[in-house]
């Protein structure tokens, strides 16, 4: 046995497998990002980094550098998902006793640009080979239950049932999480009022719902669901947290960094009668917003000004686009940025995470300010709900999700759901309520739930 961390990469045959990575998604333990048919699924856990507090984040960096620097990597793909890659999520906030991790799986699944390729991933002696990765590839696809006894002897949190859920209404019942929706709606004109007396900018509100399914939760189909219903989010699977998020905070590839911002919904639903196309609707109603269109420039102007100093340049929209997913729209904005080296290196993944988390996107501005008076009025601990999510590899390539439109499998019977909106001046309690439905429905129909 060695302490060496030891990793080959082998090309795939990518025809073998039509439906592109959600073909993958086979077992309720796995570790998932994809968007579309591309992205990375892991198998097992060979090992685990663990870490609370504010320091988190540089607390996982040290880990994995220090990790893959004496790691013998043998790479016959070299494209960013290739090698040693950690699947990771991150509490939201500092404060919080949800323990934030860092997963090195057996087994890592890569789909990218038409090619496929699998590593995998020892501490043992044993020689790896070709053949003996392509056998592990059919061992961890075909025999998922002798294989998910292993994985759960391995620490991760939940061990959800296989039990195939309801295809109708009946797969299960909601009721309110730790707050009522009359007792949110106070919260939010509470917040409003801190506003309105100058407080703050703009404050992000979340609350949870809890679903409980009799049959068991089915966690491979729900991310099956959500990768085929949701192709432009990046859906996610991390220890029990699922879900398909439509926000990236962070993409490194090299030494080019770029990021997608959310701020403005409007629920599909309300086009329903209107004048005009959908498009046209959202068009209307969303970019022609005042209140809308202020709340995106409160979330663009906090990402922009934390990544400024880590970039040698940087461009974004100079308008938002509307960007159109299945249950709402949402005024979105991109940003690229090159990389710059700082004291002779390139900052990492986790560093820019530091860095940029959390954005006013899922926080507010000021960020302590509103900080605070999200752990006042919320009454709930966010856990990984709006922290960080995705993975990241030896080269520092890395893609890094905020995990929204989610849910964490609590137990074989049991997701909690939550929900978030931005609240500005303008805001009205029962519109934001109603915003937080449209933002549950992703995972509701993944469930198997109709409300």
């Amino acid at each position: 046995m060695t302490s060496t961390l030891r990793t080959l990469t082998v090309p795939l045959d990518v025809e073998s497998s039509s439906g592109g990575l959600p073909s993958f998604l086979v077992r309720d333990d796995i570790l998932c990002w994809s968007r579309r048919e591309a992205g990375l699924v892991g198998y097992g856990e060979l090992t685990r980094f663990n870490a609370t507090g504010p320091e988190r984040f540089l607390e996982a960096d040290i880990w994995w550098r220090h990790l893959i620097l004496e790691a013998e990597i043998t790479d016959h793909v070299e494209l960013p998902g290739t090698g040693p890659v950690a699947f990771g999520s991150f509490a939201f906030s500092k404060t919080s006793p949800h323990v934030s991790r860092l997963i090195l799986p057996e087994l890592v699944v890569g789909i990218r640009d038409g090619r496929a390729w699998a590593t995998q991933l020892t501490f043992d002696d044993d020689p790896l080979t070709e053949a003996g990765v392509l056998a592990s590839v059919h061992r961890w696809l075909t025999e998922p239950e002798s294989n998910g006894e292993d994985s759960a002897a391995g620490g991760s949190d939940v061990v959800p049932s296989a039990k195939v859920i309801a295809a109708d209404g009946s797969a299960g019942h909601l009721s309110h999480g730790s707050l009522s929706e009359d007792a949110w709606m106070q919260a939010v004109s509470n917040g409003v009022e801190e506003i309105r007396a100058g407080k703050l900018e703009k404050l992000v509100l979340a609350r949870d719902v809890v679903a409980n399914l009799p049959e068991g939760v089915n966690a491979a189909e729900v991310l099956r669901q959500l990768a085929a219903r949701y192709r432009e989010c990046w859906t996610y699977g991390v220890d029990g947290l699922v879900g398909a998020t439509p926000e990236m905070l962070i993409q490194v590839e090299g030494r080019t960094a770029q990021a997608r911002v959310l701020a403005g919904t409007l629920d599909r639903r309300d086009a329903d009668g209107m004048d005009g196309s959908p498009m046209e609707y959202a068009e209307r109603v969303l970019a022609g917003s005042e209140k809308q269109r202020h709340e995106h420039e409160i979330a663009i102007d906090s990402l922009t000004r934390q990544l400024a100093p880590f970039s040698e340049a940087m461009n974004s929209h100079s308008e938002p686009f509307i960007l159109e997913l299945p249950n709402v729209w949402h005024l979105a904005s991109d940003v690229k940025a090159e990389l710059a080296d700082i004291e002779g290196h390139v900052p990492t993944c986790l560093a820019l995470i530091n860095a940029l988390h959390p954005t006013a996107a899922v926080c507010g501005t000021p960020t302590l300010v509103a900080g605070a008076l999200i752990r006042k009025l919320e009454h709930l601990d966010r856990g990984p709900y709006a922290g960080p999510v995705g993975w990241l590899d030896a080269a520092g390539n890395g893609e890094w999700g905020i995990a929204l439109r989610g849910a964490v499998i609590e137990d074989a019977n049991t997701v909690r759901l939550y929900a978030g909106c931005g609240i500005v001046e303008g805001s009205q309690p029962e519109a934001e309520l109603a915003e937080t439905w449209a933002k549950f429905r992703p995972m509701l129909e993944a469930l198997g739930i109709r409300r």
